[in-house]
């Protein structure tokens, strides 16, 4: 099912509308412990969402996990949900991610809508139908493709977000602008202040909608979205076991992991790269990773879905614009890259 995109700044009527056009006998409202305060008192009087059944779970990625899923499925079932009813997920890229998931596998699947509140959910988790769970201490190790039927685009939720929060989805941001243009990657680069973020929003959203509509089961293309994602899934691995950084910090340590890798074997311009690597480091700070690491950072590459046997595969860049998909790295190019991450 082809996903649709609506950007609104009539949030109510907009959603009056699409579920409308979906098949409902009941409608639930699945927020986290941040959402259900922040977010939820402002669409709680629609008169769309009067009978709606409002599930709440624990908020930080760490509760993106079967006790949660279970949680949700429980509801369903004691809310009395059948095949015809609605799940709207109101909040950020985990809410979506296992919301999608619940909805998608209880009764073989309902309808869903996802409402992203968070720019990352904006631009990257809410939309193109990646949907799971944690698992074993690995990302999104459980889950499946299951396009939502609507996701609604509202800028003005991120009204409520702090600063690193905002950095976070910017990186997903760059991401997109690194494999989408020159002007775009130069914007983002050379943007003022990320008070004016909000009309790179729509554009950064296309380019994941074109890349998912070319190929929404990530057989080709789409892997070209996994870039930084090697390395920054291991970051964030790591990370959960310590000190617990934000998903789209993960992804921009590990663009600076893997831009260097870009340069060093596909030809990627050193000066984009460098330029790159100073907005991170500007912005985001550094990770505070050892040669002591390297070893469980490489096992957890290991278990990244990307692999094919024993091979690690990355997503590299030839230039901006111009990906290549499935570069196998050996554990000498691995090293070269964290060490490159920690002492540039």
């Amino acid at each position: 099912m082809k996903q649709s995109i609506i950007s609104t700044n009539h949030l109510e009527l907009t959603l009056a509308e699409v579920i409308a056009e979906c098949e409902r006998d009941r409608i639930f409202v699945l927020t986290d412990d941040n959402t259900v305060h922040k977010c939820w008192p402002k669409i709680s009087s629609f008169l769309c969402l009067k009978r709606a059944q409002l599930i709440t779970i624990d908020s930080d990625d760490k509760n993106k996990n079967l006790a949660s899923l279970e949680y949700v499925w429980n509801a369903f079932q004691s809310g009395g949900a059948t095949r015809h009813s609605l799940l709207i997920n109101l909040g950020g890229g985990m809410v979506t991610d296992l919301g999608g998931f619940a909805a998608a596998t209880f009764k073989r699947g309902i309808n869903f809508i996802n409402i992203p509140t968070t720019l990352l959910a904006m631009v990257d988790a809410a939309a193109g139908g990646k949907t799971g769970i944690n698992f074993g201490g690995l990302k999104n190790e459980i889950g499946l493709f299951a396009q939502p039927n609507f996701v609604i685009i509202d800028a003005e939720w991120l009204e409520s977000l702090d600063h690193a929060n905002i950095l976070s989805g910017y990186a997903e941001m760059l991401k997109h602008g690194l494999l989408s243009s020159r002007n775009m990657w130069a914007e983002l680069i050379d943007i003022p202040t990320l008070a004016e973020i909000q009309p790179l929003i729509g554009p950064s959203i296309e380019v994941k909608e074109r890349i998912v509509e070319a190929d929404p089961n990530e057989h080709g293309l789409r892997k070209a979205l996994n870039f930084g994602h090697t390395f920054g899934h291991a970051f964030e691995e790591w990370a959960m076991k310590r000190s617990p950084i934000l998903h789209g910090y993960a992804v921009a340590f590990g663009l600076i992991a893997e831009l260097y890798l870009s340069t060093i074997l596909t030809g990627f311009p050193s000066a984009d790269m460098y330029k790159t690597v100073q907005f991170i480091r500007e912005n985001y700070g550094s990770l505070p990773i050892t040669c002591n690491d390297y070893p469980e950072l490489i096992d957890l590459m290991r278990h990244d879905k990307k692999n094919r046997g024993s091979q690690i595969k990355c997503t590299l860049l030839e230039q901006i614009g111009t990906p290549h998909l499935d570069y196998s790295l050996n554990e000498n190019y691995i090293k070269e890259a964290l060490d490159f991450s920690r002492f540039t």
